[in-house]
């Protein structure tokens, strides 16, 4: 006999009072109810039910083992669900937060794309900068660029890498010069990313040392990726953008990538979500989607 299947038979016959109410509610018979009983009784050599004319009652270890054997059957159908998700359609609302500019023009076509091939998915995107809690907020997951906080109780796992770059207009070489070198770049006017009051340096790569950080001087701070790409195109000065952002740009001629042979540091994107013991398939599969697509957008 199939020990689960009696194990569910014995805990429909205690949950029911009798062996006649389980063998109803299963479509057994009577007697294959009493089989089933006998046979995990025999298996571990031990009495479960006491049986009389008039009633049946628990042994004392008929008791334990009856708990363990509605977590054992829990668990099962649990593992069942588990199965039946993964060939499931994914459905219902995914709700995700993500920075503005990085979320519009590289992460939302992605999402877009998913939820254009999985019909019964709804899609609740929001485009901001600040950091999100994701269980105050309840979203079920938040896209983020750079440095992460350990925080417990929330997963990780980088979807992409941008490549930072530095470029200028043809104006503003022709006016100024073309830095040749990380050091020559103390000598040049640069549009700077200030977010919260912090400005974020220039960061370079160096082979078996961590990177080098440069500010250089600067009298535009702006908090807005595409407004530095703008004021940049403008002549205004040099700029450190992801090569996604002014890839058209440099392609039209507007900016030109200023030290070319530099490596270019990476600034790496992550997909954040609550760490559970079951990640619903719509959050997984968002996931995959991100860090399937992603990377041929960054170059």
């Amino acid at each position: 006999m199939d020990r689960l299947m009696s194990m569910a038979v014995f805990v429909k016959a205690v949950d029911l009072g009798s062996f006649a109410a389980a063998a109803d509610a299963l479509a057994l018979s009577g007697p294959m109810v009493g089989k089933h009983v006998r046979f995990l009784e025999e298996r571990l050599g031990v009495r479960l039910i006491t049986r009389t004319t008039r009633r049946q009652s628990l042994t004392e270890f008929g008791r334990a083992y009856y708990e363990r054997c509605r977590v054992v059957l829990a668990e099962a159908d649990a593992a069942d669900a588990l199965a039946a998700d993964q060939l499931a359609e994914p459905r219902g609302k995914l709700r995700v937060t993500m920075p503005v500019h990085f979320g519009r023009r590289c992460v939302a076509p992605v999402l877009l794309a998913f939820a254009r091939h999985n019909p019964a998915l709804e899609l609740d995107l929001s485009f901001n900068d600040r950091f999100t809690d994701l269980a105050e907020d309840d979203y079920d997951l938040a896209i983020r660029t750079g440095e992460l906080e350990d925080k417990a109780g929330v997963i990780a796992r980088r979807i992409a890498r941008q490549h930072m770059i530095v470029c200028a207009s043809p104006s503003y070489l022709e006016m100024h010069g073309e830095p040749r070198r990380i050091e020559e770049l103390g000598g040049h006017q640069a549009i700077i990313y200030r977010r919260s009051g912090r400005i974020r340096p220039w960061l370079f790569p160096q082979t078996g040392h961590p990177p080098i950080a440069i500010t250089p001087p600067n009298r535009l701070r702006l908090d807005d990726l595409d407004a530095i790409a703008d004021a940049a195109t403008t002549g205004m000065g040099l700029a450190w953008l992801p090569s996604w952002l002014v890839r058209e740009r440099i392609q039209a001629g507007e900016l030109v990538q200023v030290l070319p042979d530099q490596p270019a540091f990476l600034y790496d994107a992550y997909a954040l979500w609550l760490q559970t013991p079951h990640l619903p398939r719509k959050v997984r599969l968002a996931v995959d989607a991100l860090v399937d697509a992603l990377p041929r957008l960054m170059t």
